[in-house]
């Protein structure tokens, strides 16, 4: 197999990739880049660097050709992954957390996914929402409309009457 793309680092970025592959800090798949191009730069051909890391030829492949046009940090760095748009707009989003914040429907004592979905079903124009799209919208947001934080008094008597008027009182 022919190298078609020569890996040369400069001191700098060999000394930089080391002391991240010793540290072990950062992504696993920045880990891994560095290592096929440390790998890379001591001229292991690249069927060597696919079996020693267990990595595709086709990583190995495009970690180089980033390296060579990109640069340094652009073969470190994850390219956008592909997927799906959000199916919340931001005003939807915005309506999403007020509903959960808001009292639940009659009959209920709290939210749940299902009846937030449902709510954002009937509010919005979706024909439908899964549960885990309204779970990840809460969770960026560190709201959980089904817990309820609550601190109980083991006994009220005179003395905790008298300690929490002085309380009011400040």
């Amino acid at each position: 197999m022919t190298v078609r793309y020569r890996i040369t680092l400069t001191s700098e970025e060999r000394e930089t990739l080391r002391v991240a592959i010793q540290a072990g800090k950062g992504g696993f798949r920045r880990l891994r880049r560095a290592q096929i191009l440390l790998a890379a730069e001591k001229g292991t051909s690249d069927v060597a660097i696919v079996k020693s890391l267990s990595v595709g030829a086709s990583t190995v492949y495009r970690t180089k050709r980033r390296f060579v046009e990109g640069g340094f940090e652009a073969a470190l760095s994850e390219e956008p992954r592909p997927g799906a748009d959000r199916k919340l707009a931001a005003k939807e989003e915005a309506l999403l957390i007020a509903t959960a914040c808001a009292a639940p429907p009659g009959g209920r004592a709290r939210w749940t996914l299902e009846l937030l979905a449902g709510e954002m079903v009937r509010l919005t124009s979706h024909k439908s929402l899964s549960t885990e799209t309204v779970r990840r919208r809460l969770a960026e947001n560190q709201l959980k409309p089904w817990h309820k934080k609550m601190w109980c008094i083991p006994k009220v008597d005179a003395e905790f009457v008298a300690r929490m008027e002085d309380v009011l009182d400040l």
